[in-house]
């Protein structure tokens, strides 16, 4: 089961945090269809938030079709996102050790973040420019 941990000083709203995390760990293969999400009630007993925040971030998951509330059963998770590299995949085992040079060089957790972020953005940018390429050829050559 997901553990949700909310900071209050990151400037995301509370039910956006329940969200996000919810979301990756349903990329990370944490959580799986039919899983039960936690009860609002343990959420606000394990995080001193507003029940209202945890429903109105469980209504957001199940308007995305992530989960369904089952009246007097709790929520559950109906499908996964991505296609999600276990926990303890080689990939996560690589970057892991990444993040453990990356800290011993000297950069801290944005620095790390923001260097990640845009390497990613210069693969994917790349990688969605040369499908359009790719396409525009192809339609060339129709």
């Amino acid at each position: 089961m997901v553990e949700y941990r909310i900071d209050r000083r990151s400037g995301v709203s509370t039910y956006l945090q329940i969200v996000q995390q919810t979301k990756h760990a349903l990329r990370l293969g944490l959580l799986r269809p039919g899983d039960q999400l936690p009860t609002a009630r343990a959420v606000v007993e394990a995080t001193a938030i507003n029940p209202n925040t945890v429903l109105k971030a469980y209504r957001e998951l199940e308007r995305e079709g992530l989960v369904e509330g089952r009246r007097g059963m709790g929520t559950f998770v109906t499908r996964t996102l991505g296609a999600a590299q276990p926990a303890d995949s080689p990939l996560r085992d690589e970057l892991r050790e990444w993040g453990k040079r990356a800290r011993a060089s000297g950069m801290d957790r944005e620095d790390a973040t923001a260097l990640i972020t845009s390497v990613l953005d210069d693969i994917y940018r790349t990688a969605g420019e040369n499908e359009q390429h790719r396409n525009a050829s192809e339609g060339e050559q129709a």
